[in-house]
């Protein structure tokens, strides 16, 4: 068997400023830490799960279990690629893309966040388009969904750059507030696919663990 028998560690995705790869473990002790530095400003809310603001030791513990606990439980019908954005060779931030029952649905979810000293340099526009050429170019889906809460104008300003039209609203309670999430959409035919240039390395060995094609049992065999 050539390259690494879990081949996602492989992929790759590059725009003009940034790396998107699986982390490491070393990876995400560098997250880690940075996500403890701080992502928003305090009191504002841009996540479903205040997962920021829990308190040490909680917070790194979790962290950790988090990205594992993903991992672990990845499955071709089930799936959520989470993703280091690595600038001048160091982890910056994140960049999720999720499905379920990709196969059928052919959509996809994204989600993200950068370190706040990194914030406001364009990358959050980089990272999208990067995993929205591996959505629609690299894995043939048809639809991209995604969402920001009410004043997260960075994050609606990077969804209306690419394309992203509006698709309604959600209504969360987070941390006993009411808080009203935008939903957006985008199309593989309406997406800005020439916005950012997009390379992407060490794709097929991977199309079948997101559920393009079918996996025999040589290939996927769980315990």
């Amino acid at each position: 068997m050539s390259g690494h028998p879990w081949p996602l560690f492989d992929l790759r995705l590059r725009t003009p400023h940034l790396e998107l790869r699986l982390p490491t473990d070393d990876d995400l002790i560098e997250l880690m830490h940075l996500g403890r530095e701080g992502v928003v400003e305090e009191g504002q809310i841009f996540f479903a799960v205040p997962w920021h603001a829990l308190p040490s030791p909680a917070f790194e513990r979790q962290f950790l279990q988090h990205w594992w606990a993903s991992r672990g439980s990845w499955n071709p019908a089930h799936w959520n690629l989470g993703l280091a954005v690595v600038a001048g060779g160091r982890p910056i931030g994140v960049q999720d893309l999720m499905a379920r029952n990709f196969a059928i649905r052919k959509t996809v979810v994204t989600a993200s966040w950068l370190g706040r000293a990194f914030q406001g340099r364009g990358y959050g526009t980089e990272m999208r388009a990067a995993v929205l050429a591996l959505a629609f170019d690299g894995l043939g889906a048809e639809r991209a969904e995604s969402g920001y809460f009410e004043g997260n104008a960075a994050s609606a300003h990077v969804s209306a750059k690419i394309g992203y039209v509006d698709d309604g609203e959600e209504i969360w309670a987070v941390g006993g507030q009411r808080t009203v999430e935008r939903r957006l959409r985008v199309d593989r035919q309406t997406w800005k696919r020439d916005l950012v240039p997009v390379t992407i390395d060490g794709l097929g060995p991977c199309l079948k663990l997101f559920g393009v094609g079918d996996l025999d049992a040589t290939e996927w065999a769980p315990f």
